[in-house]
């Protein structure tokens, strides 16, 4: 029996094979990076190369769910769309209902719950998305993730998308340090996104989110972070030449 033919159908050793085609189109999109800070989370995220004669203003990783929740995925364009779509309702819905901005892990928890549902049904397919939200709740930072099994979860610092997302987890982990400053923040998460990055900053897309608001940050000034960078690989690279002569 082909156990990847039906999405409820389990196979003999546990596995929902459609999910984890799922997943592996997330494994195929663009790198997500986020990162937690002090006072700030950092969302940055690969942008591939577009068409010579494509708007880039028509292609968003990085996009708001609510005045204080922000959204990054990676996975298939579509699909975040129609799933981004629908958390906007619910976000509109509860402040209609409730008077008051859904939390994050609110927002984290719909979309997981979604996600879920359309791997339980037949007739229907998993979102080929995995979503990075940060925000801010009771005035402190907070990055969750959720992915196309409908799990959700928080993080200090995480990477979707992508297939060196392993090793780009890996290097977050060796060089996060808790209570980091917006700058540090801002640096870690390019140093991740150089790993996969060929073009420097005219391929990123970087958003600083706050308690005071978020903004997106320029091409410029992603640049002198890259720049920074690589002037201090550079100087490693002759400091570490020096000492083996």
């Amino acid at each position: 029996m082909s156990y990847d033919r039906a999405i409820t159908v389990f196979s003999p050793d546990g596995h929902l094979f459609q999910v984890e085609y799922a997943m592996e189109a997330v494994r195929r999109g663009s790198t997500a990076v986020g990162v937690r800070g002090k006072d700030c989370v950092i969302l940055a995220v690969e942008r591939r190369a577009l068409a010579k004669l494509q708007d880039p203003r028509t292609i968003r990783k990085i996009l708001p769910i609510d005045t204080d929740t922000i959204l990054a995925f990676a996975g298939l364009t579509a699909d975040a769309r129609i799933l981004i779509n629908k958390t906007r309702v619910e976000a509109q819905s509860y402040r209609l209902t409730s008077e008051d901005a859904p939390s994050i892990e609110y927002i984290a928890r719909y979309i997981a719950r979604t996600q879920q549902k359309y791997t339980q049904r037949g007739g229907v397919r998993p979102f080929g998305v995995a979503t990075l939200l940060a925000g801010f709740s009771e005035g402190k930072p907070v990055l969750y993730q959720t992915d196309p099994a409908g799990t959700h979860s928080s993080w200090k610092a995480q990477v979707i998308g992508g297939r060196n997302a392993k090793s780009l987890r890996e290097f977050l982990e060796k060089n996060y340090e808790n209570d980091m400053e917006e700058g540090q923040c801002v640096k870690l998460a390019v140093q991740a996104l150089l790993e996969v990055v060929d073009s420097g900053a005219k391929n990123m897309e970087i958003c600083v989110v706050k308690g005071s608001g978020r903004h997106m940050m320029e091409e410029s000034d992603i640049d002198v972070v890259v720049k920074d960078i690589e002037r201090e690989a550079e100087e490693g690279k002759m400091g570490s030449a020096e000492g083996d002569e």
